[in-house]
């Protein structure tokens, strides 16, 4: 019986370079067989791009990879499943107008004996792999139509199917709930029962002490150490992150709360179809200059509803009334509230935030081009000098207003979608989970930017998925379960149980 070695995966030496960027510095790892290994740092810290090496998406312009104490070279993401690596992306990289079966098995598709694709059989095995996340999806689904949170799992179950040894999985909870967070950490654990080696790459360290063993640190593209969880806090993690100790930031100084910018009053959606599904009853509150309103919930209460349907942007009809600095507005299209003065930044900012095929400028400039147009025509030193003042104000960090927008880390991406709409000088932020997939350096940086702007007399609206975020920055809360509103507090009299009592209807 063959004896595999303890070590599942070494790089060694690893350098990697786009144009004007040093993504990764002579970085070398060890991974142990059977563990979970977290990889931490902030966003363009290189996890990623270490990671995309790993599974043959890049290739490495320094070192080499080694699998079993066995030297590999992969020229693309099918050498590195044949050598059993798999990756599940944090961008998810699925096609929507295909079904859920199609996606898990795109390029394997099982074939009957005449050669012709076996949908009997994608659909049966596809089921069973959905099962194991206990996931309560149908493989013959259109993957389009599924929320966020579903097509996170249908990525998930689409690694799965690999049978791989050896599974990346680059931020896999960020768009799930706790629930399917809990489902997906029993999915490590049976994984781990049957030898598999986990690579977790994660922001939230509650998550990374609940299931890695070793957690490596990357900083500007560099290893700062691996250090045995045991040996560590998360504090300290945090530390080694981002070069600093975030504990003693404030984000949520005193704040004078002014005027009504915003009242919404019996809020209602009705889906187009007319199902139950994404609607909203009756849903009532207002936000003051200065003020930050917190919107809790779990995933598919209502909070991105709620969101849309002020900014013009809902899937359906809907009817109640909706007060803007005193005057009552409909907006049918977002173009209409950006010009009123209200702006939203989506919770899928690959989908609906950024223009890939843009660079940074055309990102962030795009809903500002009356300020950059001379005689008819863009002027792109306005341009530039208008983007550079956007991108020194909230911290962007990229080598060149030029490059590619999805050159930039995650959390660089979604500063840029921050700034575009800041640059609307508008009256009220609509904040929709605003720090999914953020590291903790960049988390403090939009906290503190959300203050500074509340500070300045705007409102914000803000919802998440992490209770003690929404805790920290919300002067108050309303919380929603199933569209309707089900509860409201003070920040002096919100807690995490008493949110979570108001979600659940506990």
């Amino acid at each position: 019986m063959e004896v595999l070695p303890e070590v599942a995966v070494t790089m060694k030496g690893i350098t990697k370079q786009f144009p004007g960027v040093l993504a990764l510095d002579s970085v070398t790892l060890h991974v142990r067989r059977g563990e979970v290994h977290a990889l931490c740092g902030e966003n363009g810290a290189g996890k990623s791009t270490l990671m995309k090496i790993l599974s043959g998406v890049y290739q490495p312009d320094a070192g080499h990879l080694e699998i079993n104490d066995q030297k590999v070279t992969f020229q693309g993401t099918r050498d590195a499943e044949i050598a059993g690596v798999a990756i599940i992306h944090q961008e998810l990289e699925l096609v929507e107008e295909l079904s859920v079966a199609a996606n898990i098995f795109l390029g394997r598709e099982p074939r009957t004996m005449f050669g012709l694709l076996d949908n009997k059989i994608a659909k049966k095995n596809s089921q069973s792999l959905l099962a194991l996340l206990e996931a309560s999806i149908s493989p013959e689904e259109k993957t389009g139509s599924l929320r966020v949170g579903d097509q996170q799992l249908v990525e998930i179950a689409k690694a799965l199917s690999l049978n791989a040894s050896i599974i990346v999985m680059d931020e896999p909870t960020s768009a799930l709930t706790d629930l399917e967070v809990e489902r997906l950490e029993r999915t490590i654990h049976a994984l781990r029962q049957q030898g598999c080696t986990i690579l977790y790459i994660s922001h939230k360290m509650d998550e990374v002490f609940r299931l890695a063993d070793q957690i490596t640190i990357l900083r500007d593209g560099r290893l700062v150490c691996t250090v045995d969880k045991t040996r560590t806090s998360p504090a300290e993690v945090a530390g080694w992150m981002v070069g600093r100790n975030i504990d003693k930031h404030r984000f949520r100084r005193q704040k004078t709360i002014g005027k009504c910018l915003l009242q919404v009053n019996n809020l209602s959606l009705t889906s187009k179809d007319s199902s139950q599904r994404g609607r909203l009853h009756d849903v009532s509150f207002r936000v003051h200059a200065g003020e930050v309103l917190g919107i809790a919930g779990l995933m598919g209460a209502g909070r991105t509803e709620v969101l849309e349907t002020i900014f013009g942007a809902a899937h359906g009809r809907w009817q109640g009334e909706v007060f803007l600095s005193g005057k009552n507005v409909k907006f049918n299209h977002p173009s209409e509230a950006c010009n009123a003065g209200l702006v939203m930044v989506p919770e899928d900012r690959k989908r609906l935030g950024v223009f890939e095929n843009f660079n940074i400028n055309e990102n962030i400039s795009l809903c500002s081009l009356s300020r950059t147009i001379r005689y008819g025509f863009l002027n792109r030193q306005a341009e530039e000098e208008l983007v550079a003042e956007a991108i020194d104000q909230i911290g962007i960090k990229t080598s060149s207003q030029a490059a590619r927008i999805k050159q930039l880390s995650g959390g660089n991406q979604q500063k840029c979608i921050i700034s575009r709409w800041l640059l609307t000088k508008p009256k009220v932020l609509l904040l929709d989970d605003p720090t999914r997939g953020i590291d903790v350096g960049a988390k403090a940086d939009l906290y503190t930017l959300i203050d500074s702007l509340c500070q300045a007399g705007m409102a914000v609206v803000l919802t998440s998925s992490e209770l003690p975020e929404l805790l920290s920055l919300a002067d108050r809360f309303i919380v929603m379960n199933e569209g309707r509103v089900t509860g409201e507090f003070s920040h002096d009299e919100a807690t995490e149980q008493k949110l979570m009592a108001a979600a659940t209807l506990g």
